[in-house]
């Protein structure tokens, strides 16, 4: 069965002493790379009384990471990253979720998992115990789970989505299809190996033969340097880091291709990114941790249809359906539905053992986001199902809302919500954190929006609670909110 760590072998064959992984202090060849996955995978395999096959890794940015990962996932195991960010509690719900049979980690993080001492395992230790003959590994024979990432949501018991190694290895080609890398590319990977953006990125690369560059902590400055000294043709990016580059206000005169996901970028901040990178190729695509990729607006797309989030991928399907269940016409606002062979498996619960798929009998999923396909076959995304605000019964979605607001310079962070309220069942409300003047942010909607979708209440602050994973917790910004906590 095709892995994804299938074609480190003939890499290894073909380009032997091609850089695999580069990161500023050290750096791998495809020929260690294999050799050291090899070695891992026959470890793994080696634990046959484990019923269990799940470890979970707590690890900084860097090539025993990959390592771990690629060879445990080789060998049919499950591998579940933990963010380095994550306190006590954060950790202990997500390892009670994934349930390991060990937990990787290094030393200096070993006494935040003091409440489960039993499964740590030290990088050092796990290095010592394994095999130094590079026998590659049996190859598996059917499709299995490899990848179990974290929903962030925005409160509540954390769930995880389960991947197999099919629905990678497919979503590979649109690396060369969709986004027309040649897959032998010099890559910046400069974000946490935790997220699947970043993660994604460098194992399709690595599938591919390119060489990855790893960043073992994000900042600009490390930014910039790696794109300077090597010769990075792609860099994996998401939009916060774009507008941390944009504030340092230089240029980089460089032919460059930046891969973006994550939050939807404006119009006027695409412009000042084409001033900042005059040779740059821009690609957007929309998807999520479920579903893979869905869409992608390509360089040339962005031109023509700049608020849209592209063209479906070319294995995937779209649907959107009304709450009747009815097909949308074109134009017509509905919930989204996709089908392609790139879709998990389905979630894992805590205390659940089983894995639960949300694919109906002809394959269609959704994560609940509500759009509309225009005549060209485009999408464009409203918002999602349950961030949707009641108002006199009109449907408002605050992502709208929060694009228009965040065009502010001022404007740092900000969530809209829906507080209730006796008349109009809802009522827009915009928390904004940034030092800003009411009026110019009302003054700023009222130009680009309808006058109904003009925030009713404004309330600023100086903290916007967080999820795990950094996006804006909704559900606590209300409880804030109507607690008067702020």
């Amino acid at each position: 069965m095709n892995t994804i760590t299938s074609t480190y072998i003939q890499h290894r064959k073909n380009h032997p002493e091609r850089i695999a992984i580069q990161t500023i202090n050290h750096k791998i060849t495809y020929n260690q790379l294999f050799t050291s996955v090899s070695q891992l995978a026959n470890f793994f395999l080696s634990k046959k009384k484990s019923s269990n096959k799940v470890i979970a890794i707590l690890l900084p940015n860097g090539i025993p990471f990959l390592q771990i990962f690629a060879g445990a996932s080789s060998a049919g195991w499950i591998v579940c990253p933990l963010d380095l960010k994550w306190n006590v509690k954060d950790l202990k719900s997500r390892i009670d979720l994934c349930n390991p049979s060990m937990i990787i980690t290094i030393e200096k993080y070993s006494h935040r998992l003091s409440f489960c001492h039993r499964k740590v395992v030290l990088l050092e230790q796990l290095l010592a115990d394994v095999d130094s003959k590079p026998f590659p590994p049996s190859v598996l024979l059917e499709d299995v789970p490899f990848y179990m990432g974290f929903t962030s949501g925005s409160t509540g018991k954390p769930k995880a989505f389960v991947r197999s190694h099919s629905s990678w290895v497919e979503s590979f080609k649109c690396n060369v299809i969709d986004l027309h890398l040649k897959g032998s590319e010099d890559v910046l990977i400069p974000g946490g190996l935790v997220h699947s953006h970043f993660l994604y990125g460098a194992i399709s690369i690595l599938y591919f033969g390119g060489t990855i560059y790893l960043l073992e902590k994000y900042s600009v400055s490390q930014l910039k340097k790696m794109i300077q000294i090597y010769p990075i043709k792609v860099v994996f990016m998401v939009p916060t880091m774009i507008e941390s580059l944009l504030k340092t206000g230089e240029t980089i005169e460089k032919p460059l291709t930046i891969v973006s996901s994550g939050a939807k970028w404006e119009h006027h901040s695409k412009l000042r990114l084409k001033k900042a990178f005059p040779l740059l190729k821009l690609y957007e695509y929309y998807g999520a941790s479920e579903l893979s990729f869905v869409t992608v607006l390509s360089h040339e797309d962005n031109q023509h249809f700049p608020n849209s989030v592209g063209k479906p991928c070319h294995n995937v399907e779209i649907q959107i359906r009304k709450k009747n269940g009815e097909l949308a016409l074109i134009g017509e606002t509905g919930k989204i539905f996709v089908r392609s062979n790139m879709s998990f498996l389905g979630y894992k619960f805590t205390g659940e053992s089983s894995i639960i798929p949300i694919i109906d009998k002809e394959g269609w999923m959704t994560v609940h986001d509500i759009g509309y396909l225009d005549s060209n076959g485009y999408l464009y995304i409203h918002g999602r199902e349950n961030n949707m605000i009641l108002y006199g019964g009109i449907n408002i979605f605050p992502e709208e809302i929060e694009t228009v607001l965040s065009i502010h310079p001022n404007v740092k962070q900000v969530a809209v919500i829906g507080l209730k309220d006796r008349y109009w069942g809802e009522i827009v409300t915009a928390v904004v954190k940034g030092n800003v003047k009411v009026q110019e942010l009302k003054d700023l909607c009222k130009t680009k929006l309808s006058s109904y979708k003009v925030p009713r209440k404004w309330i600023i602050v100086d903290k916007l609670p967080l999820t795990s994973s950094g996006k804006i917790a909704r559900d606590l910004v209300k409880k804030m909110i109507i607690g008067g906590n702020y």
